[in-house]
């Protein structure tokens, strides 16, 4: 049986798959959300998020979870405020502050949770290429 640790492990490869391949055209480019370059979407792309990942309220959420390219997600701290100005563009005005909030409630996920959720990315993943043709 694995970890809850290796559960979440295995969700975090899932879900940072979808978030690129959500926003991916059918070659598999995708554009940086705050920067605007584009990348294939596992080459020098990553799953960037606006409120951090040690907030397991927000970590799994489409939302605050949008493909950032190395440069702006590592380099540049992940560019929070340009990432709080395109989320409220996207989403509408307040999302940014809405995500805050939401980032500072307490979530416990269990098991289950945990193998629900791979399940879910896993076969959201599958469709996603099957259905753009990204090889």
């Amino acid at each position: 049986m694995k970890t809850i640790s290796k559960l979440k492990k295995e969700l975090d490869k899932y879900f940072s798959l979808f978030i690129r391949l959500r926003d991916a055209d059918c070659l598999g480019m995708v554009e940086c959300f705050t920067c605007g370059n584009f990348k294939y979407y596992k080459a020098g792309m990553q799953n960037g998020h606006f409120q951090s990942r040690s907030s397991l309220n927000t970590r799994f959420d489409e939302e605050n979870c949008q493909p950032q390219c190395v440069g702006c997600n590592m380099f540049k701290q992940g560019e929070q405020f340009k990432f709080a100005t395109n989320l409220d563009a996207k989403y509408g005005e307040g999302k940014a502050l809405e995500l805050q909030i939401k980032s500072k409630q307490i979530v416990k996920f269990t098991r289950v949770d945990y193998e629900d959720k791979i399940s879910y990315y896993k076969d959201a993943v599958d469709k996603l290429l099957k259905d753009k043709d990204i090889i």
